[in-house]
């Protein structure tokens, strides 16, 4: 008997690298996130380059609306060493954020709402574009982000207790 290559039983699907660049946790952590939109960054080559190596904070980063266009201000990329000598970085350069003129008006609309504001959650890669996934969220009261925190370990405990229990 001969042997035959069997491929489908233990397929390796070739790994995709992670496009994501930065994660703004706080985020989630002070607002119930509502509803999400994905914005264009535009972008300086030295900030290009800064963020291939993940050099961004996300950390206090928010979306102001202002003459029917959206900025990213607080996002803070800190400029390589082996950067130009006759371009200034300035890590906390505000950036324009692209978005359609519908999307616009609906943010700018929420925004004016008591208690909702506009964040960065997320940057990342499509393709060779950055991308800035921005998201209408209304901001938590301290309870209310202890009550998340606690319903959050509860989720750990019970997996815990399941895989033990399985054992």
């Amino acid at each position: 008997m001969s042997k035959s290559t069997n491929t489908t039983r233990n397929p390796k699907k070739p790994k995709t690298p992670d496009s994501t660049i930065a994660v703004n946790k706080k985020a989630r952590h002070d607002f119930y996130i509502e509803d999400k939109f994905e914005a264009g960054v535009e972008l300086l080559g030295w900030e290009v380059k800064s963020l291939r190596l993940k050099k961004v904070q996300l950390l206090d980063s928010y979306v102001l609306i202002k003459d029917g266009e959206a900025f990213l201000l607080g996002c803070n990329i800190t400029p390589l060493n082996t950067a130009s000598t006759h371009v200034v970085a300035d890590p906390g350069r505000t950036k324009k954020l692209l978005l359609h003129s519908k999307e616009l008006a609906k943010l700018h609309a929420a925004t004016q709402q008591k208690g909702h504001t506009c964040v960065c959650t997320k940057l990342y890669w499509k393709g060779h574009l950055v991308k800035c996934q921005i998201a209408l969220a209304k901001g938590k009261q301290s309870h209310d982000k202890r009550a998340t925190e606690k319903d959050r370990e509860w989720n750990i405990d019970k997996q815990r207790i399941v895989r033990q229990s399985n054992r």
